[in-house]
């Protein structure tokens, strides 16, 4: 008989999850133990060189945040010894087969207990090499899935992916499975394993030419960009999750696996508390760098929708897959997103930006306050180098030409070449999704919401149509992020 609900699905369950120390994967942690504390075991595959590393990773890096402040209060004293007997920390790394797991007794356990495996591990960088992004976002799926084919007991194999690779660029993008592609030139079919070799051989090219660290560096991220682009997609991140779902995908028939698609995931709407965040990524990288002055230009269709999904609300949906996915299922992909159900148009973005700005100014170091202005949208890349040129490459010349005789000439050279520099960094890196015209279908999510009592929609809320964008964005989101900003800054000054 199937479990009737999420907490009854992870009663005396083991869940073996990757990338545990990622932003989702922490809350995800959160929510299990808070939901279901009669969970049997949660594996936490963590980087780290043994198992004593590992545990010092959790402890520091999941153990004391404050995301766990409930369960702490409920547990009082005894908290500390209930989370060890629920959480085991697992040294290993994805990217190597068996998982890099080197103790052989804990990984014959592992295979033996385990009967979920979330897999979040992956580098996020759109501008990441390209043999660590392969090594890691692509064959890190096929090293999970060589691992859950020997778990005995294995129920579901959850994949987390993102919802940009799809490559159709206007429309609805359905929750359909990726399929091998051609190139753009119709010369080649994409293959993963060429593409491993290709991406070794150039490495080592590069070694045997006694290339510079630095060197090797920018080559393996140009090489990454340029091989996602001849095959439709826009960055390496992208086209290295895209081949790992290929990759999942040739599994679906022997194995259960299904993939969840998130968009661009943003700070806590409501548990464990309102506005939780770590990094500054997505829209965040608009929101922080236009409150300081430092964008003044974007690119982007204003009439297009943004689209974002606050990060309780993922993890709620990865726990609806886990306790609704139907056993035998032809529908293997799952959007998470806002888009279809409630959109958020990148002008009503900006709108708000400068509404809170404009309300209350960001203080930067000297103490003043920053003044904004309704920032310049550009909808093309052409139209918006142009701007650039106008706006600073020419006066950056004109700067050096005349020469930078005093101090203020200097501040200000640097000030406006800074400007420059963060301003196209964040057109290059996001306008593939800043002039994305298209929308994510999400009536698989649907249906499986509908699957769900009443007490689970409770539990785990997943629609995002319930979401105030206006009150979420101006009261929680802008003010969760600033304040992380403040907290990062005074921790680099010590």
């Amino acid at each position: 008989m199937e479990p009737s609900g999420v907490t009854e699905r992870l009663l005396n369950r083991t869940v073996l999850i990757t990338g545990a120390t990622g932003f989702i994967a922490k809350l995800l942690v959160e929510k299990i133990l808070r939901l279901q504390p009669r969970v049997k075991r949660l594996y936490l595959l963590v980087r780290a060189g043994d198992q004593v590393s590992a545990e010092k990773r959790v402890e520091s890096e999941i153990l004391q945040l404050q995301i766990f402040e409930s369960l702490r209060e409920k547990h009082q004293t005894h908290f500390s010894s209930w989370f060890w007997s629920k959480v085991y920390p697992v040294a290993g790394d994805v990217s190597l087969k068996n998982l890099g797991i080197g103790n052989a007794d804990l990984a014959k356990d592992m295979v033996e207990e385990t009967n979920i495996i979330v897999h979040m591990a992956a580098t996020v960088s759109f501008r990441e090499r390209y043999d660590t992004a392969l090594a890691i976002n692509t064959m890190g799926v096929k090293h999970v899935i060589e691992f859950a084919s020997r778990c005995a007991k294995v129920e579901l194999i959850l994949l987390a992916s993102t919802a940009i690779v799809n490559v159709d660029k206007a429309g609805i993008m359905l929750e359909k499975p990726l399929h091998q592609r051609r190139s753009y030139d119709g010369q080649s079919d994409l293959d993963i394993s060429e593409e491993m070799t290709f991406a070794e051989a150039k490495l080592k090219e590069l070694i045997c030419s006694n290339a510079s660290e630095d060197t090797i560096r920018r080559t393996m991220k140009k090489i990454g960009t340029q091989r996602a682009r001849k095959f439709g997609w826009a960055n390496a991140y992208v086209f290295t999750k895209a081949m790992g779902e290929i990759l999942a995908c040739e599994y679906r028939s022997q194995l259960p696996v299904v993939i969840i698609r998130p968009t661009a995931t943003i700070s806590t709407w409501k548990e464990p508390f309102p506005g939780w965040i770590e990094g500054v990524n997505t829209i965040d990288t608009w929101v922080t760098n236009y409150g300081k002055g430092r964008m003044k230009f974007l690119v982007g269709d204003t009439a297009t929708a943004i689209d974002i999904v606050p990060a309780d609300i993922v993890v709620n949906a990865m726990l609806c897959i886990v306790s609704c996915h139907p056993q035998g299922s032809l529908d293997m992909i799952y959007h998470i997103g806002s888009s279809t159900r409630n959109p958020l148009k990148i002008s009503e973005l900006i709108h708000l930006m400068c509404r809170y700005f404009t309300k209350k100014p960001y203080i930067n170091v000297e103490g003043d306050a920053v003044k904004v202005r309704q920032p310049n949208v550009q909808a093309a890349m052409a139209s918006f180098y142009e701007l650039m040129d106008i706006h600073y490459k020419v006066p950056l010349q004109d700067m050096i030409r005349h020469g930078l005789s005093t101090a203020i000439d200097h501040n200000r050279y640097y000030q406006l070449k800074r400007e420059y520099n963060v301003t196209v960094a964040i057109a290059e890196a996001y306008w593939p999704v800043t002039l994305f015209k298209g929308r994510f279908d999400d009536s698989n999510m649907q249906k499986l919401i509908t699957m769900m009592d009443e007490r689970d929609r409770e539990l785990i809320p997943c629609d995002t149509k319930f979401i105030n964008w206006e009150k979420y964005l101006m009261e929680t989101h802008i003010p969760g992020v600033m304040e992380y900003e403040s907290r990062e800054a005074a921790r680099a000054r010590l």
